[in-house]
Formats: C-alpha cells, sequence, structure tokens
C-alpha cells in the first residue's frame, strides 16, 4: 500500500505538469492561427475538462480546419448534455446558418422561444443571448412570449425598452419605462437615472423630452392620485432647468401628500443651487403664507431672507435703496422673533450685509456684540458670532482686535474646520502687518490641514510669501504688497491700486507683478465688476501663461464668464486650457466638472 502511495505521488505531478504543458501548447498554436495543431491539444484538454472555455476552443478548431461533421456532432451532444444552458443550442443554430441550412436553424430557434419556461431569469439569459448574436427579431419574440407566460409575475419592462431604444421607437421605449413605476413604486430614481443618460434635456428641440414629457402629463391627468408621475414630471422640468414650471407642480404634489411645506421647501433649495434666485423666493414665500402654524415656517422665513442675501453676495451691484430694503427686512424678522439662538442664521447674515455691502459697520458690530449675550448659545454658535465679528474688524482695520477673535476660536476648536480657518485667518494679519516669518510658521501647519479649502489658501498664502520675501534687501516690495492686500479686504479698493502701481513703477521687474493683477481681478469682482476683471486675468495668461498663477486666472475666467457675463462657450474655453496645459492644477477636477456640465448644455462634440 505504501508503495502505491509512493508511485502515486510520484507520478501526480508529471501528470500536472502534463495538463499544464498542453494548455500552453494549444494556447500558442491558437494565438498563431495553427489551428490543425491547435487541435490535437484542445481534443486531449477537452476529453479531461467539459469546461466551456475548452469547448470553444475545440469547436472553433473544429470548424476552423474543415471538420464540419465533426464540429457538428461535438454540438448536438453538447446541446443535448446542456438543455438549461442554451448557448450550446444556439450555437448549432449559428452553425447551420453559416452553411446556408437556415430551415435547421429556424427549428431551434423556434423551439427554444417555444419552450420557453416561465422563469424570468430563463427569459432574460434568452433575450442576451439573441442580442448578442445580433438577432433583434427573435429577441423581441423572446420577449413576448416572456412576457406570455410570466404574465404579471415580471413583466419584463427593462428588457422591452432597452429593446425599443436599439430600435428607435423612442415612444414605446419611454411607456415601458414609466410602467416600470407602475409595477413597483422603488424604480422611480432608477427610472430617472436611465432617461437622464439617455435624453439629451439641454436640446431645445429634443423629440425625446417632448415624448417624455407628454407621456408624463397624460398619466399624471389619468391617475391623478399617482403622486409618483407627478413628481417625475417636476423632475424633468428640472432636468430642464425649467423651475417655474417644476415649483406649480411641487405645490400641487406638496397639497396632496399632506408634506405641510416640506417638498416646496426642498424645491427651493434646488432652485438657490441653480441660481435661480427668483422661483426660489417664490417657493419660500409660499411656506411663509402657509402661517406660523406650518412646521417648516421659521425655516422659509429664513430662507426667503437667505435668498436677499446670495443675491446680494453674488451680483454684488445692487443700488443703496435696494440694500436698504432688504436689510429692512431682515430687521422686521428680527424684531418680530427677537434675538434667539433660532435667529442667530438671520442676524449673521444681516451683521454680514450691513459691513461689507451697506457700509454700516459700526452696527454690524453693535448687532453682533448683543448677539454674543443670547442665552442658550453653543460654543460653536458662539464662534461662528466671534469670526463674523473678527472679519469685520479687519475690514475696519481693528486687526488686532479681529487677531484676539481668531486665537479664541482657534484655542476653542483647534481641531475643527472653523479653528483651522481662525488660524489662517489670524496667520494673514501677521502678513499684512509684515510679520511675515511668524505668518509663514502658522501656514505651515495649516498645510496639513484636513480641511481642503483651507489648506489650499494656506499653500498659496505661504508660497507667495516664499517666492517674494526678502528679494530686495529692504523688504519694501513685500510690505507695500502685503499693505495692499489688506486694503482690499478693507474694501479700500483705490488706495491698493495705489501701492500696486507704486510697485510697478519702482520695481518694474519684480516677480509680483502678476500677483498684483491677480489682486487687480480679485477687487474688480468684489466690486462687480466683471469685464475689467477679465482684462487684468487675461494679461497674466498673456505675459505670465506658463508661471504658477496662470491656472488661477484661466480658472477664475472660467468662473466670470460662466457665472456672471454668461457666455457658456467662452468659459469652456477656459476650463479646457486647465484640462490640457495644466494638468497638476488644483483647479483640474472642478474644471473637468464645469467643463463636461457645459459641454452637456451646449452639446458640444469635443472629446476631453
Amino acid at each position: 500500500m505504501k508503495n502505491l502511495i509512493i508511485i502515486a505521488l510520484l507520478f501526480f505531478p508529471l501528470f500536472g505538469f502534463s495538463q499544464g504543458t498542453d494548455q500552453q501548447l494549444a494556447q500558442h498554436y491558437y494565438n498563431n492561427g495553427e489551428f490543425d495543431k491547435a487541435l490535437v491539444y484542445y481534443e486531449r484538454l477537452y476529453e479531461t475538462d467539459h469546461s466551456k472555455f475548452n469547448f470553444k476552443r475545440y469547436y472553433e478548431c473544429l470548424a476552423e480546419t474543415g471538420d464540419d461533421k465533426a464540429a457538428e456532432k461535438l454540438l448536438k451532444k453538447s446541446a443535448s448534455k446542456n438543455r438549461y444552458d442554451n448557448e450550446y443550442a444556439i450555437l448549432l443554430a449559428k452553425f447551420y446558418e453559416e452553411r446556408d441550412q437556415k430551415p435547421k436553424a429556424d427549428k431551434i430557434y423556434n423551439d427554444l422561444i417555444d419552450n420557453l419556461q416561465p422563469s424570468s431569469r430563463n427569459v432574460i439569459a434568452l433575450y442576451n443571448l439573441f442580442k448578442s448574436q445580433g438577432k433583434p427579431e427573435m429577441s423581441y419574440r423572446t420577449l413576448m412570449k416572456g412576457r406570455k407566460v410570466l404574465k404579471k409575475s415580471y413583466p419584463l419592462n427593462f428588457q422591452f425598452a432597452e429593446y425599443y431604444g436599439t430600435q428607435g421607437e423612442t415612444e414605446k421605449m419611454i411607456n415601458e419605462y414609466l410602467d416600470m413605476i407602475d409595477y413597483h413604486s422603488s424604480y422611480q430614481s432608477s427610472i430617472q437615472r436611465v432617461l437622464s443618460a439617455q435624453i439629451d434635456f439641454s436640446k431645445e428641440d429634443s423629440k425625446e423630452y417632448d415624448l417624455l414629457r407628454t407621456a408624463l402629463i397624460s398619466r399624471t391627468q389619468k391617475n391623478p392620485e399617482n403622486v409618483q408621475y407627478a413628481q417625475m414630471l417636476t423632475w424633468l422640468f428640472i432636468q430642464r432647468q425649467n423651475f417655474p414650471a417644476a415649483l406649480v407642480h411641487v405645490k400641487a404634489i406638496d397639497k396632496r401628500t399632506r408634506s405641510e411645506g416640506r417638498m416646496v421647501y426642498d424645491f427651493g433649495n434646488i432652485c438657490i443651487e441653480n441660481k435661480d434666485f427668483s422661483t426660489a423666493r417664490k417657493a419660500f414665500k409660499y411656506i411663509v403664507d402657509m402661517g406660523e402654524e406650518s412646521m417648516y415656517f421659521m425655516r422659509a422665513q429664513n430662507s426667503l431672507l437667505n435668498v436677499s442675501f446670495l443675491e446680494v453676495t453674488t451680483r454684488r451691484d445692487f443700488t443703496k435703496e435696494e440694500l436698504e430694503v432688504i436689510t429692512a427686512d431682515y430687521q422686521i424678522v428680527i424684531d418680530k422673533y427677537g434675538k434667539s439662538r433660532k435667529s442667530l442664521p438671520v442676524i449673521l447674515e444681516l451683521a454680514h450685509i450691513q459691513a461689507f455691502y451697506a457700509n454700516k459697520g459700526q452696527e454690524a458690530i453693535k448687532l453682533l456684540d448683543n448677539a454674543l449675550l443670547i442665552s442658550g448659545l453653543t460654543d460653536m454658535e458662539k464662534a461662528e458670532v466671534k469670526m463674523e465679528l473678527a472679519d469685520i474688524h479687519v475690514l475696519h482695520g481693528d486687526i488686532w482686535e479681529a487677531s484676539l477673535f481668531y486665537m479664541q476660536i482657534d484655542k476653542s476648536f483647534k481641531y475643527e474646520p472653523i479653528g483651522h480657518e481662525a488660524k489662517f485667518k489670524n496667520a494673514r494679519i501677521f502678513y499684512y502687518d509684515g510679520e511675515f516669518d511668524f505668518a509663514q510658521s502658522q501656514l505651515d501647519i495649516l498645510k496639513q490641514s484636513t480641511t481642503k479649502l483651507i489648506a489650499n489658501d494656506a499653500i498659496q498664502l505661504s508660497l507667495l510669501i516664499t517666492d517674494n520675501f526678502g528679494l530686495d534687501s529692504n523688504y519694501t516690495v513685500m510690505n507695500w504688497f502685503a499693505s495692499a492686500d489688506l486694503l482690499i479686504e478693507q474694501h479700500r479698493y483705490e488706495e491698493a491700486f495705489v501701492l500696486f502701481d507704486s510697485i510697478l513703477n519702482e520695481f518694474p521687474a519684480h516677480s509680483l507683478g502678476d500677483e498684483i493683477l491677480l489682486k487687480k481681478a480679485h477687487a474688480m469682482q468684489l466690486k462687480g465688476k466683471w469685464n475689467a476683471a477679465v482684462t487684468n486675468l487675461e494679461e497674466i495668461i498673456k505675459y505670465w501663461g506658463e508661471d504658477i498663477l496662470a491656472d488661477d486666472a484661466l480658472f477664475q475666467l472660467g468662473d466670470i464668464y460662466q457665472n456672471h457675463l454668461f457666455d457658456n462657450e467662452k468659459a469652456s474655453e477656459y476650463y479646457r486650457k486647465i484640462l490640457f496645459d495644466h494638468k497638476g492644477s488644483l483647479y483640474s477636477v472642478e474644471a473637468r466638472k464645469r467643463f463636461q456640465a457645459i459641454r452637456k448644455k451646449t452639446d458640444l462634440k469635443e472629446e476631453l
């Protein structure tokens, strides 16, 4: 017995080696097109291992060497043995087709469809097999037979929709997708994703969009109790950026589902994200008009004011009278509901508008000082008030008063984003004051910040100091530049420009030239003078196109054209330059996202 085991152990490796050698030789001859030599090995491999891979290779070698009789025998035998795997039968039918024996092939196809079992898995598998063989008619017949035998247990809507889509029968495709929602409501979000991939909602004359809209309106009218069709219609209008039309349906759904304003509130926020402030205002006003008993009343009231705040900070070109109306609206709400934790967001926004846009800094400081006395504020809420106070003190030139607040926030929230923001802003205080070494030491810490935005800001300011501090022996230029930078923060633009011009006049070859243009462009954007900002940024591209600030200038140009001058084609040009000429830029990810969004909207044909 012992000797038998030893003999078996000696021969087993030889057997395994033989198998491996056969496989390698078979593959080698097959790849070289030497099918007659490969046939010998695949026949041997198939005898010991009836895997589908070995079967297909063995069959292909028989067919390529012209041994039709052996190939047919192999196919018949395999199809008979594997009745639950239709791929073998399909291969046999294909064999007959290729040899002009169509009646035999049709009989196999018809038998497969006629004998289809009432199993969704089997139906879909056969449908996919016919589809992979390029037989749309057989695919369709399989689905029709499948729908008949499955009855209502599984309606095959997705497969029918896919089939109709490939045949250009868009209306039928859409109806199959919508029928899936009737089959099970949970499919709604999936259908929305599929339709988004198949329909270009940005095209003005989109036949597919019109068909989908017509189908949804028809179904909504026929089934007024089915909220999902109305939700789908709302979703469709949002895809089309037709927010006013969507609001009509959202309000109707909100009433029908007794959501008490929740759906309208969520929709208002979607409008804000898409910068449709007018429709957002109508949405929030609708909730406010529902009365104070609505659970979303206070949130809608705050959001209604926030729309005004966002318009001010986005447009930046409001008249004094318009700002007075906006600040009066804020004050009315604060007077009505008092100073409390609930009204704190309103207080913070009012203070920001007063200080940075309405030239009422002292009123803003007084408002925030009183806000710190509100009982029940959390430490985080107090920090938010202090941050706004500190920013306003910087605006008014009280930079060391601001520094005290920043240090308090940093100390209390050392490991939180708000603490990182405070540390960065405090580092800027020392930079403004010419304490470049200390500012640099704080920035070095922040470069490792988990808050990406703060880390990037810290890196940029650090590079500014590193590249330019000490290039002239008395540090005059860097001090002038930092002072001018502070003046921009204080909205004292003309004074800042005088300092910048002094640098350019007295030190024309200094490396700060592109930084000065970038700061001037920033100032013009704060003033809402977009064309002037464009001029400065384009000078950077013209004279410093290969330097470190080129991608900053390109991204800002793209943003201005996209969001303020509303020229998407021009914006896409600048985003594209970042993607192709500045591949390592920090803006690459966002530039790609915006470029693709614009391309989708304007049907650009360029390939990334």
